[in-house]
């Protein structure tokens, strides 16, 4: 990456939107991206209301107590990454669109979690707080990288850690030359929530994450933008604030009404 001339980035700011919207945009934004021409995008999202989410490979049926979701009328909807649940609640999200040669270089797939999620440490560390990736903070012996149905139940070895305790999730996918990543970062903690709604409630399984709130951090507002600032000082880009293109808006409806908004998607990953 040349250090002497930002890359432009599209920053799309979404704000709070139901589920099913934000699974739809994001895949949106991934099949209309071209690595030859078009320009790399980060989004900004909420949640409202608070939802579930499902990693690709996971079966609602299998992980899930459907009932106790349907009676609290919580939505379920389905990622297009892997993992394990997660609550969506108080919580500021990102997605990132890009090309291989529109970020730094990483030596494997496994690496370039690090490399992405470089600005998130950045973020942690403006806001005063001393974060670290798994790998280097967690003592000797401990198994990294166990798949857990829970997203806050296991740790990888990119995963960000505060105090020992996991802060929010990321998760990525490739296709077509093309690097789609999306991660959360709580701003309250919702993990026992979230945990509420498992099948397999082990009380341990929701003790390992933290939050922006629970290391002190208030004033949320600004968040986005100090997000953002990170992003673009760690990457060395400039931003072109932006929202989505009409042909980006079609799309993200179909795959609203034809895919997020239906069960054979969200529960069994059909679709």
């Amino acid at each position: 990456m040349n250090r002497h001339s930002a890359t432009i980035w599209r920053l799309i700011d979404s704000g709070p939107l139901p589920g099913p919207d934000n699974m739809a945009i994001d895949e949106a934004l991934l099949r209309s991206f071209d690595p030859l021409t078009s320009l790399p995008v980060l989004r900004l999202y909420g949640w409202s209301p608070p939802a579930l989410s499902l990693g690709r490979f996971q079966k609602g049926a299998e992980v899930l107590d459907l009932e106790r979701c349907q009676a609290d009328h919580v939505p379920i909807v389905r990622r297009i990454t892997g993992g394990g649940v997660i609550y969506h609640a108080d919580e500021l999200t990102y997605s990132i669109i890009c090309g291989p040669g529109q970020i730094p270089p990483a030596s494997s797939v496994k690496d370039s979690f690090r490399v992405l999620t470089g600005f998130l440490m950045a973020f942690y560390r403006l806001l005063g707080l001393g974060a670290a990736y798994a790998a280097d903070a967690m003592p000797g012996g401990t198994v990294l990288g166990e798949r857990t149905a829970f997203c806050f139940a296991g740790k990888e070895t990119f995963d960000i850690l505060i105090g020992g305790a996991k802060i929010g999730g990321n998760a990525q996918r490739r296709v077509k030359g093309a690097i789609f990543q999306h991660g959360s970062i709580p701003l309250v903690n919702r993990a026992g929530t979230g945990l509420s709604y498992m099948k397999e409630r082990l009380p341990g399984h929701a003790l390992g994450a933290t939050s922006l709130a629970d290391c002190g951090v208030s004033g949320h507002d600004r968040l986005p933008q100090l997000l953002a600032e990170s992003f673009k000082t760690y990457f060395f880009v400039n931003f072109s604030p932006d929202e989505l293109s009409q042909p980006e808006r079609q799309m993200a409806a179909e795959l609203l009404v034809h895919k997020y908004s239906t069960n054979q998607w969200n529960l069994e990953g059909v679709g």
